[in-house]
């Protein structure tokens, strides 16, 4: 028995990286896949021919989570395609780090809107029809970032801490309907936009994890499995590093 057969997620920001794991696994566990991508066409259409083989309904929708209507829209649709939302995966998000000295007005704006302001949007848009089926599990993608704070990243820092009080005071609004809305806060997790940072820095970075190694998006993906399906049935509210022990 898969985990998530016959549940429809949608992903937002799932054509790279960490999205494009959680999408991966969330199809091998049956799920049918909606996922969102704002310029990759390209990369889209391939995500839905892979996912697609494991016999799974997918589709991608260029989508930006940051724009209020926008999001109203993509639920509508995906409702319209797939029939329910069951599962919801706020993973959209950027950086623009820089020391507070040096930051810009617009670097802090643009960092909140994406990675704060699409969290509410996208999940305002899904409240309703979880709410008369009276089941879904919402995810944020925090970070340890959001938890423990970084220098040179205030702007992502107070992005992915803002997310953790989203997501409680969503359990709280929506646990009476069975709804329930939690965190994961990834540590370093090696994807494309890693891959481009010195050897030495990775290494260092690696050596400083109780693991020894960083978080692959599989990683990640798995987590999400177990927070969207109903394993995690009494689980809201939460926030679950998994950083290999950095916030130990």
């Amino acid at each position: 028995m898969k985990l998530l057969e016959n549940k429809t997620a949608i992903i937002t920001g799932a054509t790279r990286g960490i999205g494009k794991g959680i999408a991966e696994v969330f199809a091998k566990q049956g799920a049918n896949v909606a996922f969102t991508f704002s310029a990759s066409v390209e990369a889209a259409r391939a995500l839905e021919k892979k996912l697609g083989a494991y016999g799974v309904k997918v589709k991608g929708y260029q989508s930006n989570a940051a724009d209020f209507e926008a999001a109203q829209e993509l639920a509508k649709n995906v409702l319209q395609e797939f029939g329910t939302i069951d599962i919801l995966v706020n993973n959209a998000g950027i950086t623009k780090d820089n020391l507070l000295l040096r930051i810009s007005e617009d670097d802090f704006d643009k960092v909140i809107e994406i990675n704060l302001k699409s969290v509410f949007n996208v999940t305002k848009a899904v409240i309703r029809p979880m709410m008369k089926q009276r089941k879904g599990s919402i995810i944020n993608m925090s970070s340890v970032v959001g938890v423990k704070g970084n220098a040179g990243q205030t702007n992502y820092a107070a992005s992915k801490a803002g997310i953790l009080g989203f997501t409680k005071s969503v359990a709280l609004e929506l646990g009476s309907r069975n709804i329930r809305c939690n965190a994961i806060a990834p540590g370093f997790i090696e994807t494309e936009m890693t891959a481009s940072l010195p050897e030495e820095t990775v290494k260092e970075w690696r050596n400083a994890i109780p693991l020894k190694r960083g978080g692959t998006p599989e990683d990640i993906a798995n987590a999400c499995v177990f927070l969207a399906s109903d394993m995690s049935a009494y689980i809201t509210g939460q926030t679950l590093n998994v950083d290999g022990g950095m916030l130990t």
